[in-house]
């Protein structure tokens, strides 16, 4: 067992015997210099684009959605995509496509891993750039291609998407945010070209869920987190939102007499992760626990709702 590991045992111990079941607090650090940068070619190649496609986290849709973009686009014709659906409550999923379509954003709903949804792509562009179509061919330009900005938050799906587009890997995607450099334009048909862009998130968090939603979902690295403090209060989370989901994955009814570190304990000792004297070994545990949320084992679950219904 780690030393990290025996500290956090014994501050579990005593955390429990209080009876806190309050959320702890988390720091992250997480903006890291290269954010700027691609914050910067961003704004330069606006310019070039006719659209913008907006890829949110379909569990986190306001959470992943960066403030700044707004500044950033300007006045540019925008799609929203909610990726990754499949691992989120399409009940919520339904009700924040609602919410965004109020605010007179188009919205569609894809799995760019599976492909699902991505077909319609392409022509919820054209049908965002509608009148952008018109004025070209008014001006015989109709053949010229339509160009649109791929922004997003890291590892939120940007790439996969794109090489689910072009049919072939245009982009370069990986499992970790940061992958993504430099200008890449990518054709998808003849009428359509797309820009990857690095992912980029913003210097300030507004709450530390906002946060804890993004560790959770893997839009900021794992290493530079307190896995065991996420994992707790990522318990918290799911004893409110969704019991059911720990109860059937790890057989622990979440006791709502008991903190974070505590259901950890209970989730490690059914599942058998003991260490020497009996102890729950923390640390694996919470590795599990967000593995399998991040691989939807645990089944579909949204961190998130739309305002109107918090």
């Amino acid at each position: 067992m780690s030393g990290q590991g025996r500290q956090r045992n014994g501050r579990n111990e005593q955390k429990q015997s209080a009876g806190s079941t309050q959320y702890e607090a988390l720091s992250i650090q997480w903006f890291p210099g290269h954010m700027t940068k691609a914050r910067r070619m961003i704004a330069e190649n606006m310019k070039l684009v006719d659209a913008v496609c907006e890829l949110l986290d379909a569990r986190i849709p306001a959470a992943s959605r960066n403030p700044e973009i707004d500044t950033l686009c300007g006045s540019k014709p925008r799609l929203v995509v909610l990726n990754r659906s499949d691992l989120a409550d399409p009940e919520i999923t339904a009700r924040w496509r609602e919410y965004f379509r109020q605010q007179g954003l188009p919205v569609l709903e894809t799995d760019a891993k599976s492909g699902k949804g991505v077909a319609r792509f392409p022509q919820a562009v054209r049908t965002v750039l509608r009148e952008r179509l018109a004025a070209l061919e008014a001006k015989g330009q109709g053949t010229r291609p339509l160009r649109v900005m791929i922004l997003g938050i890291p590892n939120v799906g940007k790439s996969t998407l794109i090489n689910r587009l072009a049919g072939r890997k245009a982009a370069v995607a990986g499992d970790r945010p940061g992958v993504t450099r430099g200008r890449q334009w990518i054709r998808i048909d003849s009428g359509l070209e797309l820009l990857d862009t690095p992912g980029i998130l913003w210097p300030k968090f507004d709450s530390q869920e906002v946060g804890e939603a993004l560790a959770l979902t893997r839009a900021i690295r794992p290493d530079i987190l307190d896995r065991e403090t996420l994992a707790a209060n990522f318990l918290l989370r799911l004893r409110t939102l969704k019991p059911e989901a720990v109860e059937m994955r790890y057989h622990v009814t979440p006791d709502a007499e008991k903190n974070g570190y505590a259901l950890l304990e209970d989730v490690g000792r059914s599942r058998g992760f003991l260490i020497s004297g009996g102890e729950v070994d923390l640390e694996r545990t919470a590795n599990v626990l967000l593995s399998e949320y991040h691989e939807g084992k645990l089944g579909r679950i949204s961190l998130e709702a739309p305002p109107e219904d918090a």
